[in-house]
């Protein structure tokens, strides 16, 4: 998320090769990282967006050569050397973090779009250069499953993300067309045309997730089992959503103990 500390995608599972948990660690910690300074704590505003440019700072000194003296960096350095990681899909990830601190509401479905082509996709961008998988079809199929990945915790996070920061991730536009408005979230209204309006978000997703789902399946081994478990976890949510009534006021969706056995039998 962003993807709140990331919590849909797997993280150094014990399905990932041995040879990859340390890369993927790097990885994730310095999208949760950056992610938390956009939209964790008090910190002001000028704050967030500083320590977001500390982090350029220091990708900006992978590139040219040098070692970082930030412990999470030179372990990212380490990553990106050993695997040829695209050092602008990390700049695409703190581009993303740094809006969040300053938009706050989407016009579109395609503005949204825009933000989780790099809030979400490098993340899948970056396991694929991993695991070797660099063809164009790998690439789009993992967009749509990260994109799909982002737009279900925005789902789930409608409450949270207006009460804690004012930021409302349902495209404008669809809002009016659905008759839905901010009185919605302030009052909690899970009337009729919000019950539409996130049925319609949450059937869209669920097409978007599919159209990507086959990656799953053509990769080989552990990695395809992860992948699998991503999607069949992130369609579980989208189930609890649609079970809840739409009501994530109340109720916010999540994976519980017992969905991770359904998960799993569906991944297999």
């Amino acid at each position: 998320m962003g993807v709140a500390h990331y919590e849909n995608f797997p993280v150094a599972s014990l399905l990932l090769p041995a040879a990859l948990r340390r890369p993927v660690e790097a990885i994730y910690r310095f999208a949760r990282n950056a992610d938390d300074f956009a939209d964790e704590g008090d910190d002001p505003s000028q704050v967030r967006l500083g320590k977001l440019a500390a982090y350029r700072a220091e990708l900006v000194t992978i590139a040219a050569g040098r070692t970082p003296e930030d412990p999470v960096f030179r372990e990212l350095e380490r990553a990106v050397r050993a695997h040829g990681l695209p050092l602008h899909l990390f700049e695409d990830l703190l581009d993303a973090f740094t809006q969040d601190v300053t938009k706050k509401r989407y016009a579109s479905y395609d503005e949204l779009l825009h933000y989780c082509r790099r809030s979400a996709n490098p993340v899948g961008r970056l396991l694929l250069h991993l695991f070797k998988r660099t063809a164009e079809r790998d690439f789009a199929a993992s967009d749509a499953i990260c994109t799909a990945l982002q737009l279900i915790n925005f789902w789930q996070d409608v409450d949270v993300d207006y009460t804690n920061d004012n930021r409302v991730y349902l495209p404008q536009d669809e809002m009016r067309r659905f008759g839905v408005g901010e009185l919605h979230l302030i009052e909690k209204t899970c009337d009729a045309a919000w019950k539409a309006l996130l049925g319609f978000q949450v059937q869209r997703t669920r097409e978007l997730m599919l159209s990507g789902a086959e990656l799953g399946r053509e990769l080989p081994g552990r990695i395809g089992l992860e992948i699998r478990a991503t999607v069949q976890g992130g369609l579980r949510i989208l189930e609890k959503i649609e079970r809840a009534g739409y009501d994530v006021f109340r109720r916010r969706p999540v994976l519980g103990a017992f969905d991770w056995p359904l998960v799993l039998a569906r991944a297999a």
